[in-house]
């Protein structure tokens, strides 16, 4: 395509913004149309990206390159895979999403809608990003308004929140902005040529022992994004505070950003470090699994039960990525779309509940089934959902993902199992809670069901849980080249790393001087 899609499509949220920018606060009702419009407008202008992409070819796809900053060899370029595509469509699809469920926003509509769009500008740059320095610019750009969106519109510990989830991120933004600097270096020092290019630096052979501290900061940047295990404290936090559609777009979009890339950067550029770092990640994986499942277990605020599940449902993610195989690697993709529309619903849903009775504690519920049946319904295909029962989104990827892990090691794909076990648990018992027993609270005979702008959230969500959980053809089959070159390309350069190795042992045993010494 000569046309510039993925341009269109990431930079019409701050067209949008800009536009908002001009109209008098007072104007609440116009101000959240056009956020609407303009946000229903980027996900349409991305659909052709799923139906024009290419199956043949791992090659990126609609690609703009366009110099930036010559001197330093930094330029927009801009690109999608397989592995980017759905967490692109899935980010142009939430934000539509969460701005039909901001409709309720009384105070500062301006200044939240306009934090809304550049935020979406920022994640849908990071997904197509194919120069170090871009990619960079974008991760930090959606920093400042997730900060504002919870820091001003959150709850009553919305400063303290705001001010942890900030420095967590930061901390791991400057060690990842330190392997970037790294890598151009060395490339400089290999070459004489300045590039931030992503495809020219995969080609970069990065020495073994450089290999595994450039791991490691870009391993702290993208575990504290997940987050995971033992980096997960600010997440629940910043869940709970935050407004329903900022835990919408935190759970659905941000938290994808560290896997996304450790997918993209670490296994590529340090292939070496990756496998030696295999059973380390894949012990914080099984045990962020776990410990996730047992203490959403014992919540009582609905919203931080539904936040450590994310942290147990993001521990399969990493399991797969780390396990090498197809299987796994397919699974844990498709898993962080799954995760997107189960848990992203999760939090629609209790947002619909709180504002009809200001309340996320369990205990102060009961009974619903009976007084918004609608809306039991709904909620309980998402709740099968996020636990995996077969025909639904859930089930394809976790399935795919312990099948990978049940490839390469038994222990940890049994142990990992058990987390499907325990979700199933603290989910429905949740469900009974909140929806079964007796009605006892009168606060809770007046709820009234879902209205139409509610059907209109929620309903998408579902029948995407739906297509995917019966039919995941459509997306594996563009998640099919990519990932077999991903691995091919991790694969070679491991070998030649090892390779290497052997060679270099043989040397120094001949000369009578063993390795281990």
């Amino acid at each position: 395509m000569s046309f510039p899609i993925l341009t269109v499509v990431t930079f019409l949220p701050i067209v949008g913004a800009l536009w908002i920018l001009f109209i008098d606060k007072r104007k609440e009702e116009k101000i959240k149309q056009i956020a609407l419009i303009t946000a229903i407008g980027s996900f349409v202008m991305s659909l052709p990206l799923f139906f024009k992409f290419n199956l043949a070819t791992h090659e990126f796809q609609f690609r703009e390159m366009v110099p930036w900053i010559k001197e330093f060899g930094i330029s927009y370029h801009v690109g999608i895979d397989g592995i980017s595509l759905f967490l692109f469509l899935l980010t142009s699809f939430l934000t539509c999403i969460a701005i039909l469920a901001s409709w309720t926003i009384k105070e500062r509509v301006k200044e939240y809608m306009i934090a809304m769009l550049v935020l979406t500008t920022g994640m849908l740059g990071v997904f197509i990003s194919l120069d170090l320095f871009l990619f960079y610019v974008f991760w930090e750009l959606m920093l400042i308004p997730m900060y504002l969106i919870i820091g001003i519109w959150g709850g009553p510990r919305r400063i303290y929140a705001t001010i942890k989830f900030f420095i967590y991120t930061m901390a791991g933004s400057v060690l990842m902005l330190l392997a970037i600097l790294a890598i151009h270096t060395l490339y400089y020092r290999e070459t004489g040529e300045h590039t931030f290019d992503l495809l020219t630096l995969y080609n970069l052979d990065i020495p073994m022992r450089t290999q595994f501290w450039l791991f490691l900061a870009f391993f702290f940047a993208f575990a504290i994004k997940v987050p995971m295990f033992p980096f997960h404290t600010w997440l629940p936090d910043a869940h709970v505070e935050a407004p329903t559609a900022g835990s919408v777009i935190l759970a659905g979009v941000l938290l994808k950003m560290g896997t996304y890339g450790f997918v993209r950067f670490s296994l590529p550029f340090f292939p070496y470090a990756s496998h030696q770092f295999v059973p380390i990640i894949s012990w914080l994986a099984v045990i962020g699994i776990i410990y996730g499942a047992l203490v959403a277990m014992v919540q009582e605020d609905l919203k931080k039960l539904i936040a450590y599940s994310s942290v147990s449902h993001l521990g399969f993610v990493m399991l797969g990525i780390f396990v090498f195989n197809i299987q796994g690697l397919e699974g844990s993709i498709l898993q962080m779309v799954n995760h997107g529309l189960s848990t992203g619903g999760l939090f629609l849903l209790v947002g619909m509940i709180y504002e009809r009775r200001h309340t996320r504690m369990i205990g102060d519920f009961g009974g619903l089934a009976k007084q918004i049946p609608v809306f039991t319904v709904f909620f309980m295909i998402v709740t099968f959902s996020s636990i995996g029962l077969p025909g639904l989104n859930g089930f394809v990827g976790e399935f795919l993902v312990l099948l990978g892990t049940f490839k390469t090691n038994v222990l940890y794909a049994t142990l990992a199992t058990t987390g499907v076990i325990l979700s199933a648990c603290y989910m429905l018992w949740m469900f009974q809670r909140v929806m079964f027993n007796k009605l006892s609270n009168k606060k809770n005979r007046d709820m009234a069901d879902l209205n139409r702008r509610e059907w209109a959230i929620i309903l998408p969500i579902v029948m995407l849980i739906f297509f995917i959980g019966i039919y995941p053809k459509p997306i594996i089959s563009r998640l099919d080249v990519s990932v077999n070159h991903l691995l091919s390309q991790v694969d070679a350069k491991y070998k030649k790393t090892v390779n290497r190795l052997k060679i270099a042992e043989e040397k120094l045993v001949l000369k009578g001087d063993p390795l281990w010494k």
